[in-house]
């Protein structure tokens, strides 16, 4: 059933990129540029980029405004995402949220665990879900985060679940 929900899926999914960080600007945003790069790669449109500040009202702010975009069919952020008390990318998310895929973060703490850091991939936080009939994930603000998530989970199965959130509209 996956295979043919896969073969009906979009084969151009159109989105924005959302790096949180105090620091990182369009030159340094490493991480940020790799997303951009596997979207392209793969051949999907991004039509949107940000960078914004770990601030709670700024996150929220970007992840409207491209809610509000009707060019943009999932929301992928970096950064923002350790347990110190600045970092609250998972906490916006997680309020705004109408449904979780819990299996993103899952899997990817235990891919993190097995292939990357070891148990250091207890702090990992990452999330995925749905806002307002948009798809949106969030990793760690580290390349190597970045690369793993994206190569392993969100270009595989994009289009698949951007095909699962329209396919009741």
């Amino acid at each position: 059933m996956s295979q043919v929900h896969k073969a009906e899926a979009p084969k151009i999914v159109r989105c924005k990129i959302i790096t949180v960080s105090d620091t990182r600007t369009q030159d340094t945003d490493k991480s940020g540029k790799l997303m951009y790069q596997y979207l392209e790669e793969h051949h999907h449109q991004v039509n949107a980029y940000d960078i914004v500040k770990d601030e709670q009202t700024e996150i929220k702010r970007a992840i409207e405004n491209g809610i509000q975009q009707t060019d943009i069919d999932a929301i992928l952020i970096n950064g923002g995402t350790g347990i110190a008390k600045r970092d609250v990318t998972i906490e916006v998310i997680e309020n705004m949220l109408d449904k979780e895929i819990p299996g993103f973060g899952e899997i990817f703490r235990m891919l993190s665990y097995t292939e990357d850091i070891g148990s250091a991939a207890i702090l990992s936080r990452a999330t995925a879900g749905v806002v307002q009939d948009k798809a949106i994930f969030a990793t760690p603000g580290s390349s190597g985060a970045v690369k793993l998530a994206m190569e392993k989970l969100i270009i595989p199965e994009l289009g698949h679940v951007i095909r699962e959130i329209n396919k009741d509209i």
